[in-house]
């Protein structure tokens, strides 16, 4: 279920705090003007937080507290030039400048600075999309959200008086060193550590970063300084005459369309990414999201005419070639998906959303044993990285074409467990349930998705057939109701079922509206006609 909201009516802690208690899994992706965060929950504790556009500080960071020296990071760097598909963190361990507990604590504090910088951020908005995980990380933390509330609360405190003496990062200072000396006062660590950059020509930004401490760490010893009177304002740095380059300026929104996008606020992606085309026409990779964006609005022409255009420059492409894939087999053009297929296992042999794909189409041509041969092996060789929501539904439903209910309750079972949120999986479950005669299993199945959806119509409509199926008249028409509340134009039969709860109920004249409403969305329905039919006669 996603949360989404106005960080002016909700805070970030309080949306924190509610994540919390309600031990959620998923990502909050929260967005203010051109800067994007997201914090990564598992089971109501943070476990990752980032900060797009923010400059990567671990290595400063690992410097500045002396756990590395200024020599190594720089041979680490230059060996990442050489293996750019290994991270800095796992470098640093092979080359053994670092212990993996050293570095999973100095990980540890960069996403809790990360969580503190969002607490500062008191407009924008906030999105929550459960069962996301981070990508690609292999250090992740577990932090109760608890510990960060208390100390972010004290912080925004804290930054309300510091502004006041230090308003923006741009300003630049100098000290009275005389004056230090001559007071005989002790100074904090972090006094101590940023006292000798400052000069008179480095603004706060630029003592930031050759100090590697946080924005808040600075910040409040500055601020400390300046109020003993060791500090006095000199001047503000002179901003460069031109803007940035046009190819930062690209990476900028590409970037921030990325985020978007994997956060699921694709009109926010979207303009990111037309920013990006503005700017360079031909981006291959933001032609590539603009072809997932309009796959994902169901904008299937667009979609196609934009990825085979990215093809057609990167044919060597196969996330290119997976999506086309997908984009002619839901548009229909089977044999055109087939070949795009084959071209996507050919340059991605390994990936899981291709065999996926390929076993989708194998069961739209009725090839139901090659298809499950090619989803059994995907749980077998990829292990959990291969069943996602999307193949569990599909291992179920090659399962249920070869008649083996046994295994798709099994399989559908095991991934209402893993992916409680895909509320597909819940119907589906419940209806194998239901046709195998275990009734109370399928109800409880479907009341579970509800409490993780209670605002999907279709599985309030479900659970009304079950009980109307089972001659429980009152939850019936309870579920009915709440169905079409939430979708007027359901369909046809939750209008003439409920006609019929309440012709039983003995509320005449609202089983007739009942059944007049299905007959305008299913006019072909004889069920419906009949029923008003008689009802006019009696009546």
């Amino acid at each position: 279920m996603a949360i989404r909201g106005s960080l002016r009516e909700a805070s970030l802690p309080d949306v924190l705090q509610l994540l919390s208690m309600g031990k959620k899994s998923g990502c909050l992706s929260v967005a203010h003007r051109s800067a994007f965060g997201s914090i990564y929950f598992d089971r109501g504790r943070i476990n990752f937080a980032s900060i797009v556009n923010r400059p990567d500080r671990l290595g400063d960071l690992l410097v500045s507290s002396g756990v590395l020296s200024r020599g190594e990071l720089d041979q680490a760097i230059a060996q990442q030039r050489r293996e750019p598909h290994r991270r800095l963190g796992e470098l640093l361990m092979a080359l053994q400048f670092l212990t993996r507990e050293a570095l999973h604590q100095h990980i540890r504090q960069q996403i809790e600075e990360a969580v503190y910088h969002l607490f500062t951020w008191t407009q924008g908005t906030f999105s929550f999309e459960a069962d996301q995980a981070p990508e690609e990380q292999d250090f992740l933390v577990s932090i109760n959200p608890e510990s960060l509330l208390l100390e972010g609360a004290r912080r925004v405190d804290e930054w309300s008086q510091i502004e006041k003496k230090i308003p923006s990062f741009d300003l630049i200072f100098a000290v009275d060193r005389a004056h230090v000396a001559a007071s005989g006062v002790e100074l904090t660590d972090e006094q101590e550590t940023i006292l000798p950059f400052i000069n008179g020509e480095r603004d706060v930004e630029d003592i930031q970063s050759a100090t590697g401490l946080s924005e808040f760490d600075v910040g409040k010893a500055l601020f400390g300084l300046a109020t003993a009177g060791f500090l006095h304002r000199i001047g503000r740095k002179v901003a460069a005459p031109v803007g940035p380059s046009i190819g930062a300026r690209i990476a900028e929104h590409r970037n921030l369309g990325i985020a978007f996008y994997k956060s699921g606020m694709l009109d926010e992606a979207m303009r990111e990414f037309r920013r990006v085309i503005e700017l360079r026409d031909h981006d291959e990779i933001a032609g590539f999201y603009l072809g997932m964006l309009a796959l994902r609005q169901g904008r299937l022409d667009d979609a196609l005419r934009t990825l085979r255009s990215v093809s057609a420059v990167v044919p060597q492409s196969g996330a290119v070639a997976a999506n086309l894939a997908y984009a002619y087999e839901r548009i229909g053009r089977y044999d055109e998906a087939r070949a795009a297929v084959a071209r996507a296992e050919l340059l991605l042999p390994d990936d899981p959303t291709v065999k996926l794909t390929g076993a989708v189409l194998a069961l739209r041509r009725g090839d139901v044993e090659a298809a499950d041969a090619t989803l059994r092996a995907m749980a077998t060789v990829g292990g959990s990285r291969a069943r996602t929501a999307p193949w569990y539904h599909y291992a179920g439903l090659a399962a249920a074409y070869l008649g083996d209910l046994d295994r798709v309750i099994s399989v559908l079972t095991e991934g209402c467990a893993a992916f409680p949120h895909a509320t597909a999986l819940s119907n589906n479950l419940a209806v194998v349930l239901e046709r195998c005669g275990r009734l109370d299993e399928a109800v409880a199945t479907i009341e579970r998705g509800l409490q993780e959806n209670p605002s999907c119509a279709q599985l309030h409509k479900n659970l009304g057939d079950l009980h109307y199926r089972a001659g429980n008249d009152d939850v019936a028409l309870d579920a009915y109701s709440r169905a079409v509340r939430l979708v007027p134009d359901l369909g046809g039969d939750v209008w003439l079922k409920l006609g019929n709860l309440r012709h039983r109920r003995g509320e005449s004249e609202d089983a007739v509206r009942c059944w007049e409403r299905s007959l305008a969305l299913a006019p072909d329905n004889p069920v419906a006609r009949s029923n008003l039919d008689m009802a006019r006669l009696q009546a």
